[in-house]
């Protein structure tokens, strides 16, 4: 029997390389000679980095930059390709993690630590860079990771606005004099599943803000600056950004690498399937195992179990889906190409005890469902 091991991360509990592990170790403790294929995978947002260079032959580089805070710490990115492509993760310097909850402050955290690796790869000479939007601490509309880049947003006396969302509501006008000479040859290619706008009722400050730190008052006025932003894109760049859908993504950093960067939106989890070669290394499996912490209505719109299953439904392959809550309707993600979804929770239980158990939960819901199989296997 030949398994495919493809579960993305169980979000603040286990990474989607130890989830691999677990489901290994419930597999090889029923089934001991079933040959199983670990490929962690991501949907294009937080752990991406880490899953895609388990499977894809590249180069971890570790640099020098600025959190959201300002303050100096040492980010990785990959590089792939021949050294042509880059692969940079917004949460590795711009993160929400690398910020205590006590000093989650949108109006003032910035992306430029994220801006610090393009320009760094850029100059060891990528001419495409494949960013991964989420996860992120900022709602300044990727403006840091521009004035990394040499942009200059300045106010109407000709100085640079403060950094974060607050410094938004200055900006009088973008001067792109300086801006780094490699960048108008660079292809941008961004991961993104979010559809939400840059403003509005379903923008990123009013969807996303409050878990970056935002209080209601500070989500109206980060909204409004968004807003005032998109304006003075229009005026200096002619580019209408308002409207367009995955310009709300990490903190409008959607809109601003569309506009600073001409970024082109596209599916995270279909990069992550293309890159890691899924589909080819599903063909001939007996069986896919998937999972995520939650599964969803939210599941169908571009997350991992959804794309896993659909790639899997295509070659005939059936599909076990693990998670730690299921909620809502789930006939469709059965006609999406799920068999079977199991909670891994062994019953009720508080969240903060089910996180730390999450990997040996895991396991053991993979043994009773390989005894399962096992009586059918001859």
């Amino acid at each position: 029997m030949r398994i495919v091991i493809a579960p993305d991360s169980f979000k603040e509990s286990l990474s989607a390389e130890n989830c691999c592990k677990a489901i290994q170790k419930g597999i090889k403790k029923i089934l001991p000679d079933a040959a199983t294929l670990l490929i962690p995978m991501a949907d294009g947002g937080e752990g991406t980095l880490s899953c895609l260079f388990n499977s894809v032959k590249g180069k971890i580089i570790r640099c020098k930059v600025h959190d959201p805070l300002s303050r100096q710490i040492t980010a990785s990115y990959g590089i792939m390709e021949k050294g042509k492509t880059a692969l940079i993760e917004m949460a590795e310097a711009s993160g929400l993690t690398l910020i205590p909850p006590k000093k989650r402050n949108p109006m003032i955290t910035t992306s430029f630590g994220t801006g610090e690796l393009i320009r760094d790869a850029l100059e060891k000479g990528c001419e495409k860079i494949i960013l991964t939007l989420g996860g992120v601490a900022t709602n300044d509309a990727g403006i840091g990771m521009a004035q990394a880049l040499g942009f200059k947003f300045l106010d109407k006396k000709g100085k640079e606005i403060p950094k974060g969302a607050y410094g938004l509501k200055f900006l009088d006008r973008i001067d792109t004099a300086l801006v780094h000479p490699k960048l108008k040859n660079t292809e941008f290619f961004l991961c993104c599943d979010v559809k939400n706008p840059l403003c509005g009722k379903n923008g990123s400050a009013q969807i996303y803000g409050p878990q970056k730190g935002a209080s209601p008052k500070m989500v109206k006025e980060i909204d409004k600056n968004l807003f005032h932003l998109s304006k003075i894109i229009k005026k200096d760049l002619g580019l209408s950004i308002l409207k367009k859908a995955g310009t709300g993504a990490a903190g409008g950093a959607g809109g601003g690498a569309i506009a600073f960067f001409n970024g082109k939106v596209q599916s995270g989890i279909k990069t992550v399937i293309e890159l890691t070669n899924l589909e080819e290394k599903i063909k001939g499996a007996d069986m896919v195992i998937t999972g995520e912490g939650k599964i969803d209505q939210q599941t169908l719109f571009g997350k991992t179990v959804a794309g896993v299953a659909s790639l899997a439904k295509k070659q005939h392959v059936p599909v076990i889906a693990f998670c730690g809550q299921i909620s809502g309707e789930i006939k469709k993600l059965h006609d999406l190409g799920i068999t079977a979804i199991f909670s891994i929770v062994p019953g009720p239980i508080k969240e903060e005890e089910s996180l730390k158990k999450t990997s040996l939960y895991l396991q053991r819901k993979t043994e009773e469902v390989m005894r399962v199989l096992k009586i059918f296997i001859k």
